[in-house]
């Protein structure tokens, strides 16, 4: 089997560090963007994404508004989009799938919960 590769959409350069030696350790390729303009940007190349991990709250663009550009991608219409928040409220899971989320995880992030979500895909 392939290795699935990931697409870490994230401001804190810290966050993308740790996730990205997780799912490395777990055998996943790992790509990773500091805001949601330079990810789209790399979208819309032919870069072979399977799945896109995105913070929801970083300044400039933030992940609802991000997710429904992503998904209008011509090339990207398939890749599912996984929304990661610190905001673990009432609601907010509700929100990132109104946004066009195809899956929710909260930081900070449950290894386990996160290849529950990824596997299913």
């Amino acid at each position: 089997m392939d290795k699935k590769t990931v697409l870490i959409i994230d401001d804190d350069s810290r966050n993308i560090f740790a996730l990205s030696a997780t799912l490395r350790v777990k055998g996943f390729n790992c790509l990773s963007c500091l805001g949601a303009q330079e990810a789209i940007d790399l979208l819309k190349s032919d870069s072979p994404v399977d799945v896109v991990l995105i913070d929801m709250m970083m300044p400039d663009m933030d992940g609802y508004e991000a997710i429904p550009l992503i998904k209008a991608l011509s090339n990207r219409q398939d890749v599912p989009v996984i929304s990661v928040t610190a905001q673990a409220m009432v609601g907010d899971r509700e929100k990132c799938i109104a946004a066009g989320a195809d899956g929710y995880i909260s930081k900070p992030i449950d290894v386990d919960k996160l290849m529950t979500v990824l596997n299913a895909l």
